[in-house]
């Protein structure tokens, strides 16, 4: 099969029944029976299945026009995926497959499509999706009846539902049993109630094993415990679609913007540049929690672990300024900025690795700022998955790692 000229390549579209050397027909029991006029090294070049079926050693039959014609039956549900796939083969690059994905269902649907036809870089791109975005109680299950099959390169995707180790749910519980037997002011009496609910779940038998069982230092620990009972900008820059560079930058910087501030003296004189970095990381965070902006696990974990202490120690000191109405600050603040941030915290941790979101959320636990941000959602989340981790995961046929 003579390969065209780049002119030729550039000139080719999905559809494009001029230029079109062979016909993808999708075809379903239902009946339903699509026809795609797509081009051989563009298949052939994104898939294998493709390019096993347009090889020499696999026979096609000849419709109109001379075309090969490739038959792929599928069911009726993956058949719009599969057009989405093919044509991706037309435009395959992060931002595509991310625009397509619109969402963890789709994602997983593309995902499927392409695992069957084999194309290494949308797998990957889903895979990264996938493994960055929350997702939905019913699309856990969903991901949990999808992946396990498709082998190692789909594992990442999986990593915040693996069974966390020994000392970490050690950990975990013996900072949440510190905080559920203190006396909080009136204003924390919800969380520790809540944290005593996950404490009782960890250790409740029913159908899963309890989390963990009472070894000589939970026992002291518990004995213990008793005795003492920039926004404008960054809204140009997501009209720009530079965003992600931005963030880039911003992350870089983030360790010596905190240590800045940090060191400022005095304290009144940094509060106006102290909000505006508040803004500023809030639209940052915002498009990492939301899967718009797809990043690795461990830069999403960096930046959680250092804005959280940022952001538990800023809000105390500007809730107080704006209290106080102290001369000479212009502090003017969204009141919805706190929430926004604590739900992009939340989402960002939930879908990190089961023992990162552990380290976080015992930190959190062990803090004095425990009321802000609010991780008792992340916290429920978490005690289930971990405590259910193993019968789940077992039940789908997934390794534990």
């Amino acid at each position: 099969m003579e390969s065209p000229d780049n002119k030729t390549r550039a000139l080719c579209r999905i559809g494009d029944r001029s230029t079109s050397d062979v016909v993808v027909r999708l075809r379903t029991q239902e009946g339903r029976d699509e026809w795609v006029y797509c081009h051989s090294y563009v298949l052939i070049s994104n898939s294998k299945y493709f390019s096993d079926r347009l090889s020499e050693n696999w026979p096609t039959c000849q419709i109109l026009d001379s075309r090969n014609c490739v038959e792929v039956y599928c069911q009726e549900c993956d058949l719009d995926y599969h057009i989405n796939v093919l044509r991706l083969f037309y435009d395959i690059n992060v931002c595509s497959v991310t625009d397509m994905c619109h969402g963890v269902r789709n994602a997983l649907g593309v995902l499927r499509v392409a695992n069957e036809l084999g194309c290494p870089q949308i797998i990957a791109s889903c895979v990264d999706y996938l493994e960055a975005v929350s997702w939905e109680e019913t699309e856990e299950e969903e991901i949990l009846r999808t992946i396990p099959g498709m082998g190692s390169q789909a594992e990442p995707i999986l990593a915040r539902l693996q069974p966390v180790n020994t000392t970490a749910i050690v950990r975990i519980f013996l900072a949440a049993i510190r905080f559920a037997t203190s006396s909080p002011c009136p204003s924390l009496t919800d969380l520790k109630t809540s944290a005593q609910e996950q404490l009782e779940y960890m250790l409740t038998e029913d159908d899963d094993v309890p989390l963990l069982t009472a070894d000589d230092q939970i026992k002291s620990e518990l004995f213990q415990s008793y005795l003492t009972d920039l926004s404008w900008a960054c809204q140009i820059l997501v009209k720009l679609e530079i965003m992600r560079e931005f963030i880039m930058k911003w992350m870089e910087a983030s360790d010596n913007i905190v240590k800045a501030v940090d060191q400022a003296s005095p304290e009144a004189d940094i509060l106006e540049s102290r909000l505006k970095i508040v803004e500023i990381t809030a639209k940052i965070l915002e498009p990492m929690a939301y899967g718009t902006i797809i990043l690795p696990t461990a830069k999403r974990l960096k930046m959680v672990k250092v804005w959280l202490p940022f952001m538990r120690i800023a809000k105390p000191l500007i809730d107080a300024a704006l209290a106080d109405g102290e001369e000479g600050l212009a502090l003017k603040m969204d009141g919805e900025l706190w929430q926004s941030l604590e739900s992009a915290f939340v989402s960002i941790i939930l879908a990190l690795p089961s023992g990162d979101q552990a380290e976080i959320l015992t930190g959190w636990l062990q803090n004095e700022h425990i009321r802000y941000p609010d991780l008792t959602e992340a916290f429920e989340v978490w005690c289930y998955r971990s405590k259910v981790a193993k019968r789940r995961l077992a039940s789908f046929g997934v390794s534990i790692v």
